[in-house]
Order: structure tokens, then C-alpha cells, then sequence
């Protein structure tokens, strides 16, 4: 019944995802953590560190910056389908599940520096498959190169992501030595201009090495998962396993784009669960990154299972533990 009610394009869905969303969000206004008590908050990088010095130590305002880009990835998770259709049906529930995924984690309900990625990442992926049957060098590559590479200023694991770019020409186009060439000046274009700055400064350029050393490869404290983090990770884990699957075993029956779109999104999963695992400085707040290829993994998996009693009860219970999560982490400081 709740997954039906959310199916519905009419706007009393978007006014019920707008109150998911003050629900979700609710808690980090009432507990107003402090923002600079994360790992990537002692060493920021560059524009994140910009970012910080502007906002100051008051968390409203870095708690309002974050829930604005929450809205703005709801916005830009339904944009993308509606604008290449690769689920077939136009619909608010990817927005709504990025929206629930976003309140997994409380600690992460604060400013920091992956959403801010996972903006820049949206934006490219858009580049990337906008280039799909371009004629000839699609310069959409630098432009995604370029979005990814200025994320990293901001989350320096984002540059990992830059993959997804030389994926995509995989994907999308037939071997072109230029596009290559160009997505590789795209990446390092934001990085040679930051040392550029550097030095006009009259600052030490070899700083922004030890930056990066430090964001890239320096331990954060573990993530102390209570029970209930844990449930919920697990269940939303399985039930984005089971869509990835019905994905796979449905994908020969879509249409050529359909097919792309949702092959560079596995690939998007895939490299963020190794990121998860084999870097050592990325910690829970992956989510925000992973939240966007498992939204529509379930959204695909919700609006096209055969069964609708499965997808009903896996949405209902996700719903439900994400407002458990959220009234705990209320009461906690009540």
C-alpha cells in the first residue's frame, strides 16, 4: 500500500516526499552536531576548507547547506530519468529512496564533503551519457572529467570515480584516441589550476600532495554501527543485491540506452563498494555516493517485479527502519 501510494506521479507525491524529506532530516536541526568533528574536517581539502572558513564553526548554517544539496540530488535523480527514460516509467521513488538512504547514517547528517561530491558526480554521469551517438569527438567527456576532478577538491575520493569517464567511452563510443586524451586533460585541468593558485599565492604546492596524501589514504576512526544502523544496512544491502539481480537478468530485454545507462550505474556500484573496502579513508559517508546507483536499482526492481507482495514488504520495512532510525536518534537528545 505505501509503495503504491508513492508510484504516483500526481503532486500530492511530491508534497509527501517533500514531508519524508523535513521527517528524515528533522533530527540533525534538533541535534545540530557540530560539523568539524569528522576526519575530513582537520585537513580539508582546498574548496572544502574554503567552504568551512566561510560557513565558520556554526553547524545551522553547514546543516542547511547539506539539506539544500539533498534536495538538489532528489531533484537530479528524477531529472536523469526523466530526461534518458532508462527505467521506462517516469517516477519520484528514486528520489525518495536517496532521500531515506541520506538519513541512514546521523552522524553524516551534517556538511561534509561527499554530498557536495555526489553532486558534482550526478552532474557528471549526466555529461556521460549525454554523449551517447554524439557525432564525432564528444567533448562531454572533459566537461565530465572536469565536474569529477573539482568534486575531489572538495572529497578528495571522488577521484576514484574518475573511471566512470574511460567506462563510459567503453560504453558509449567506438575507440577514439582524442576522447581519451581529452577526459584525461578534464581530470588534471582543475588540479594544474590549483597548484597555479598555489604558487601565485606565494603558498607551498607541495601542501596540496600532503592534502591529498591525508584525504585519500589516512584512517578515520571505525564507524561504531549501533543495532539498529546495522539492521537497516543490512536489509537495504540484501534488498539492493536482490535489484541488481532482477536488473541483470532483465537487461537483454531493454532498449539500447536503457542498457548503457544501467551499465555505467553497476559500474558506479561496483567501483563504490571497492572504494568502501580498499580505501582506507572512506568511511560510512559513502552513502551519499553508493545512494545514487541503489536508488535505481530499487526503483527498477519496485515498479517491475513481477510479484508486487515482495516489493510492497521490502519498502514498507525500509520506510519504516529509516523512521526508527530517525526517531532514535530524536530521543537520544531529548
Amino acid at each position: 500500500m505505501l509503495l503504491r501510494i508513492f508510484k504516483g506521479t500526481v503532486p500530492g507525491v511530491m508534497i509527501l516526499i517533500i514531508i519524508t524529506l523535513i521527517t528524515v532530516w528533522i533530527g540533525a536541526f534538533v541535534k545540530l552536531q557540530s560539523q568539524f568533528s569528522l576526519y575530513f574536517d582537520l585537513d580539508p581539502m582546498p574548496l572544502y576548507g574554503i567552504l568551512g572558513s566561510i560557513i565558520g564553526t556554526n553547524p545551522l548554517p553547514g546543516i542547511l547547506i547539506v539539506f539544500s544539496l539533498i534536495s538538489l540530488m532528489a531533484f537530479l535523480m528524477v531529472n536523469l530519468n526523466t530526461s534518458l527514460l532508462f527505467i521506462n516509467e517516469r517516477t519520484f521513488i528514486p528520489a525518495l529512496i536517496y532521500i531515506l538512504l541520506s538519513g541512514l547514517f546521523s552522524q553524516y547528517q551534517v556538511l561534509n564533503p561527499a554530498i557536495l561530491g555526489a553532486v558534482f558526480l550526478m552532474l557528471a554521469i549526466r555529461q556521460i551519457m549525454d554523449s551517447y551517438r554524439v557525432q564525432g569527438v564528444a567533448y562531454n567527456f572533459f566537461d565530465a572529467g572536469i565536474l569529477i576532478s573539482t568534486g575531489s577538491l572538495f572529497y578528495a575520493n571522488l577521484i576514484w570515480f574518475g573511471l566512470l569517464v574511460f567506462i563510459g567511452i567503453a560504453l558509449l563510443r567506438s575507440f577514439n584516441i582524442k576522447e581519451i586524451a581529452i577526459a584525461f586533460t578534464g581530470l588534471f585541468t582543475p588540479y594544474i589550476m590549483a597548484f597555479g593558485i598555489y604558487y601565485l599565492l606565494g603558498k607551498d604546492a607541495t601542501y596540496l600532495f600532503s592534502l591529498m596524501d591525508y584525504n585519500l589514504f589516512e584512517k578515520p576512526s571505525d564507524y561504531v554501527f549501533t543495532r539498529l544502523n546495522l539492521a537497516v544496512v543490512i536489509f537495504a544491502g540484501l534488498a539492493t543485491l536482490i535489484s541488481a539481480g532482477y536488473l541483470l537478468m532483465t537487461m537483454n530485454i531493454k532498449k539500447i540506452k536503457s542498457r548503457k545507462t544501467f551499465s555505467l550505474l553497476i559500474w558506479l556500484f561496483i567501483i563504490s563498494l571497492g572504494v568502501y573496502f580498499f580505501i582506507p579513508s572512506v568511511s560510512v559517508e559513502i552513502i551519499y555516493i553508493i545512494g545514487i546507483p541503489a536508488s535505481y536499482f530499487l526503483t527498477h526492481f519496485f515498479i517491475f517485479a513481477k510479484s508486487k507482495l515482495i516489493p510492497e514488504a521490502l519498502f514498507a520495512v525500509f520506510f519504516l527502519l529509516i523512521m526508527l532510525t530517525q526517531i532514535v536518534n530524536i530521543v537520544s537528545v531529548i
